[in-house]
């Protein structure tokens, strides 16, 4: 999730933190097009700003400028997280493999620890919100754990648009009870500084909540931009 940060910022970061933020959570939704006094109106801000912060978004790919008729936010396609998954998949289980080679201080077991027990927690009380947030919060962290920051970068680029699709699908999938025993199993085999049962574990989780999401991207009809 792309989070405003605290302090101010100048207006087109601001503006451009605003937007995306309303993107990736779907508070504007896909296809939506609009002029940008809509958007600047929508932000207490002048024009200048929007536009500089709208020429971004799109260099992210997640709108497209309509010269003289706006910008329009640009849909998920389930072919596009395919693609997406496929890459993410990849990176992340050399991460998992990375870390259990290399191994964790106690202190980073239990933030991942933590982050799974939140996960327990929420589904628990079927908060699937809080559910999806510590359960991003444990993939991040696995992440940023390799200290790679060119991982660090690509991995947090993948995540923008997945979080899309997984607010998109959140109330549509599962109980997502297996989910969290495979984030255990993969505790468990970092702790056993298992590098080939990290990678594999991860690999097959990713595969599976991969083929989940294309698959209840295609039931909503969003199989093509």
């Amino acid at each position: 999730m792309t989070n405003l940060p605290s302090k101010k910022l100048p207006h087109t970061q601001s503006a451009y933190f605003q937007l995306k933020r309303m993107i990736m959570d779907n508070e504007i939704a896909a296809n939506a097009q609009l002029l940008e006094q809509e958007l600047a109106k929508r932000l207490g801000m002048s024009r200048t700003p929007v536009r500089e912060a709208l020429s971004r978004l799109e260099n992210d790919g997640l709108v497209e400028i309509i010269p003289r008729r706006g910008v329009r936010i640009l849909p998920l396609s389930s072919q596009d997280m395919a693609d997406i998954y496929l890459i993410l998949t990849g990176l992340e289980s050399t991460a998992a493999e990375y870390v259990a080679k290399n191994g964790l201080s106690e202190k980073q077991l239990d933030l991942l620890r933590e982050a799974v027990d939140d996960m327990d927690k929420a589904l628990a009380a079927e908060n699937l919100e809080a559910w999806a947030a510590a359960d991003e919060r444990f993939h991040k962290l696995l992440v940023e754990l390799t200290n790679n920051q060119r991982l660090i970068t690509m991995v947090e680029t993948l995540w923008d648009q997945v979080h899309r699709a997984r607010m998109i699908t959140l109330k549509l999938r599962p109980k997502p009870g297996q989910s969290n025993s495979d984030h255990r199993a993969l505790v468990n085999a970092i702790v056993d500084r298992d590098s080939e049962a990290a990678f594999q574990t991860h690999r097959k989780h990713r595969e599976k909540s991969g083929k989940m999401l294309v698959k209840l991207l295609e039931d909503l009809g969003l199989n093509q931009l």
